[in-house]
């Protein structure tokens, strides 16, 4: 899977000094994230993106985060036009909030607003919404920014904490989506884990209660329920790449694989 970093290539701090007279234009493109196959979700978004998206989970044995895969090319994007518009009805936030993204100290306890300043949409012509007033004051905009990341800050703790509970109780394992292309190329989505279904249904009740309480056990039947979008996705490989015969169901696979 993709690093974290993923479309953000030359993210500084939001400043005063040095952004008073840009203004960034957003909604235009998605162009930035044509090359990316997957990206992170939070567990409030399942319900939106398990309608048209796989979710699965990435990460190592200490850490996993649910994510969407939207390609089976490892550069491609199956969900964002060459126009740059995004085909899929729901974007993630994850997409959604850039070119802006928080970063923090070691603590973790102090944010940082910065912004990716290789993204088209910023600019100095007045195009679309501005970060400083005339007196180098935050306008309304740059304060919903920072409204909607801190917000989003505040979904990724939650969903870590479903992640986490998740290990806790052994029910992810490792899992691959094998395709095969009408050229007879094979094609594999690899690295990544899904719930196991019979253990998620052998748990004690007292924790089925609570993970319904906390609408974990909602999002943990979305997730299952949006593996089907593996084979739904295949309709949208571009012109110019072979057209894809039917997918194979996620198979087991060995962790720790990657994209081939």
């Amino acid at each position: 899977m993709p690093t974290q970093q993923l479309f953000y290539k030359t993210a500084v701090p939001v400043t005063a000094q040095r952004h008073k007279d840009w203004s960034v234009k957003t909604g235009d493109t998605y162009s930035f994230a044509s090359e990316v196959n997957s990206v992170p979700v939070t567990a409030i978004e399942f319900a939106q993106a398990a309608a048209e998206y796989p979710i699965v989970f990435a990460g190592n044995d200490k850490s996993v985060l649910p994510a969407v895969i939207l390609g089976v090319r490892e550069n491609e994007n199956l969900y964002v036009g060459a126009d740059g518009k995004w085909l899929g009805k729901y974007v993630p936030a994850f997409v959604r909030r850039y070119p802006f993204v928080f970063s923090q100290d070691e603590a973790g306890t102090t944010f940082t607003l910065h912004i990716d300043e290789t993204f088209s949409g910023c600019n100095q012509a007045g195009r679309g919404e501005r970060l400083f007033d005339a007196d180098g004051a935050q306008t309304q905009y740059l304060g919903t920014v920072l409204g909607f990341l801190q917000e989003y800050q505040g979904r990724f703790r939650r969903t870590q904490a479903y992640c986490d509970r998740l290990m806790e109780l052994g029910l992810l394992q490792p899992m691959q989506a094998q395709f095969t292309l009408s050229g007879g190329e094979q094609r594999s989505l690899s690295g990544f884990m899904v719930i196991d279904r019979a253990k998620l249904k052998a748990l004690p009740a007292d924790v089925v209660a609570d993970m319904l309480s906390k609408d974990e056990l909602e999002c943990s039947f979305l997730h299952l329920a949006s593996l089907r979008h593996f084979q739904d996705m295949l309709d949208r490989v571009r012109p110019e790449t072979p057209a894809a015969a039917p997918a194979a169901e996620p198979e087991p696979a060995p962790a720790g694989a990657a994209v081939h």
